[in-house]
């Protein structure tokens, strides 16, 4: 994460603020399809995997087939939309064609989901390091050489490959065999039925945390979205954190509701308040420090972007919470609430930007985005009556009582 950052801000100097901001609106546009390549699969699948009901190499053969098939859709879907909203801009017609191409990659990324449910996700960081680390030398070759914006499409690409090749090589050092994994056409109905909803949701998530960047650079143009992004950038950085504990831990809680009830809610309980802990220390220097943290870290021509950060910031306190519960829609089986939860904030971050981007342009959207993401991730749950414990036990580690 950190040598991504420092790459992250030395390309946005390199490219400048109107192309930077091309570069990210490109970006949050392709991860807008991005759940058709993961068919809200991927919790359901370290769930099945962990429980140990299904035979490992049919879930696995059966999963990685159905992420290819979502990747190659989502990269038609992209390039269709885009047709249809810049059809005269060629670069970004090309740009979309590249980034897009990595949904289908993820298919790969099913392997990841079987070290989740062994928590052995040691190996995944592992894989993933080494393309990242790779890529990164041929990052900083095209910075010296000073490359054109296309050159980091293909880079960013050649990256989620090479993430592949390393995944696929620490399953079979492992002693497992890709070969051996099988399709079953019952098992794929069944895990689409249970993934829809988590689908839906999926397709919600990325509008209302990436729907700002794309109306900003439509209704304002592609310089407010570097500005946007440049903050956003700093804010959501951090968001890999809660991702990285809910992953390793998600099996134990599944485990806990077996053994018993009193020792799932406590876990919950105490995985939110860590959660909540985390944010507001992340949230509050950021907050104090944001015109230097800005100045330090992209220079004078990005300065506009601390308005931006000391209120986008903010939305990690819903986020964290938002990726902490997520485990326990999908053990109590509540996966179509989550996508009531999401929509209903998808709806309303669209109707605020709508409103709030025209005068306040990227400041608007943060506020839409923090306001948005507390109704969906927080809020939201008072108003269930199978969620109403949650609302409460995310109160009471928003206040961080036991």
């Amino acid at each position: 994460m950190i040598g991504g950052f420092i790459l992250g801000v030395w390309i946005a100097r390199h490219l400048g603020v109107h192309q930077y901001g091309l570069f990210n609106f490109v970006a949050a546009f392709v991860y807008l399809f991005n759940p058709l390549a993961t068919l809200g699969l991927d919790n359901i699948v370290v769930r099945h995997l962990a429980q140990n009901t299904t035979p490992k190499n049919v879930i696995l053969g059966t999963t990685f087939w159905l992420k290819l098939v979502g990747g190659v859709l989502s990269l038609l879907l992209a390039i269709g939309s885009i047709v249809l909203l810049r059809s005269n801009e060629s670069l970004t017609l090309s740009l979309v064609a590249i980034g897009g191409t990595s949904g289908i990659f993820y298919a790969f990324d099913t392997i990841d989901l079987w070290f989740q449910s062994q928590v052995q996700s040691k190996y995944t960081v592992l894989a993933r390091n080494i393309a990242f680390f790779g890529i990164a030398l041929v990052k900083v070759a095209l910075l010296i050489l000073k490359a054109p914006l296309i050159a980091f499409a293909w880079a960013g690409l050649a990256e989620i490959g090479l993430s592949a090749i390393a995944m696929v090589g620490m399953y079979q050092l492992k002693g497992d065999k890709i070969g051996e994994w099988r399709w079953q056409g019952s098992l794929a109905k069944s895990l689409l039925k249970e993934g829809f909803p988590l689908l839906l949701s999926g397709f919600t998530i990325m509008i209302y945390m990436k729907i700002d960047q794309i109306m900003l650079g439509q209704m304002v143009g592609d310089r407010a979205v570097g500005i946007y992004a440049a903050a956003t950038r700093l804010s959501e950085a951090w968001y890999f954190i809660p991702t990285v504990i809910i992953s390793s831990v998600s099996p134990a809680l599944y485990q806990a509701r077996d053994r018993s009830k009193t020792d799932y809610y406590r876990y919950i309980g105490r995985l939110l308040r860590l959660m909540n802990a985390i944010a507001v220390a992340v949230a509050l220097p950021i907050t104090v420090l944001a015109p230097q943290i800005i100045q330090f870290c992209y220079g004078a021509a990005y300065l506009e972007a601390s308005s931006v950060l000391v209120i986008h910031i903010w939305a990690a306190v819903f986020v964290f919470m938002g990726v902490t519960t997520l485990p326990y829609f999908i053990a109590e089986g509540l996966t179509n609430l989550t996508f009531q939860r999401t929509f209903m904030g998808a709806i309303i971050n669209i109707i605020l930007n709508f409103f709030l981007i025209p005068p306040y342009q990227g400041v608007g959207a943060a506020v839409a985005t923090v306001i948005s993401q507390a109704i969906a991730s927080y809020f939201s749950h008072a108003f269930h009556p199978k969620t109403r414990k949650l609302f409460w036990l995310q109160t009471r580690s928003l206040l961080f009582l036991r």
